[in-house]
């Protein structure tokens, strides 16, 4: 099998340990001043031939309660459609980071089937819409649904309210980074088993357990039952 030359998006939280858990090339604001405007062939097209095979998108404007309108807008749905096309064109396969806030007033234990539903802000009304075209046009991709978090906790408080499948950047990317060596394709929620915030935050410090704002989403559950089929070593 020839083997994969994985380039990912973004330096961010999830970039960062992608990178650091597989020495994969990235490409960022701060080390090529690459960002959702530039040109795409610019970057990753050689002599009219694509010098990656796997395009990891780690790229995304995840404030979740902000009223940025036009911010979450072109990143997480205008950057996403020029990504897809990019892809499309060239026969690269994208790697596409959603997210379980999908679920949000969804069933409890949502699989990847049910119908999603967006919570009540910017963010996740643009993240279901990236999440839809990259089902509806991408010819190559692994949309994954998830949410990775700062290790270790980075808050002196935690919800106790909040549940899902949620767990740690370096746990998430161990598990994603298997996926894509793999070859994986489809839609897979990815998480691991279900807790609350407080317990996650829990494991890596002492943190006071508070309840959450009426505005949070308190049950993020998704059913991994699809991906537990995979037998993956990292799961």
């Amino acid at each position: 099998m020839e083997k994969l030359r994985p380039i990912i998006l973004g330096d961010g939280l999830l970039g960062k340990e992608l990178h650091h858990q597989t020495g994969w090339t990235y490409l960022s604001r701060k080390k090529e001043n690459f960002d959702i405007e530039s040109n795409l062939e610019k970057f990753l097209v050689d002599s009219n031939k694509p010098i990656t095979d796997t395009l990891i998108n780690c790229i995304a404007h995840t404030d979740t309660y902000s009223e940025l309108r036009e911010l979450h807008w072109k990143v997480n749905y205008e950057f996403v459609h020029r990504l897809i096309e990019f892809c499309n064109r060239y026969g690269i396969k994208l790697v596409h980071f959603s997210t379980d806030y999908l679920y949000t007033n969804s069933n409890p234990l949502a699989s990847e089937n049910d119908v999603p539903v967006h919570c009540n802000n910017w963010y996740g009304y643009t993240k279901l819409l990236g999440d839809g075209l990259v089902q509806l046009l991408s010819k190559k991709y692994l949309l994954i649904r998830c949410t990775h978090k700062l290790n270790p906790f980075p808050y002196d408080k935690a919800w106790i309210d909040q549940v899902g499948n949620f767990d740690y950047v370096d746990r998430i990317s161990m598990i994603v980074v298997e996926m894509i060596t793999k070859e994986c394709s489809g839609v897979y929620n990815v998480g691991t088993e279900l807790k609350s915030m407080y317990n996650l935050a829990s494991k890596t410090r002492n943190v006071t357990p508070i309840i959450s704002e009426s505005h949070v989403p308190k049950n993020l559950s998704m059913s991994i039952d699809k991906i537990k089929k995979l037998n993956l070593e990292n799961f």
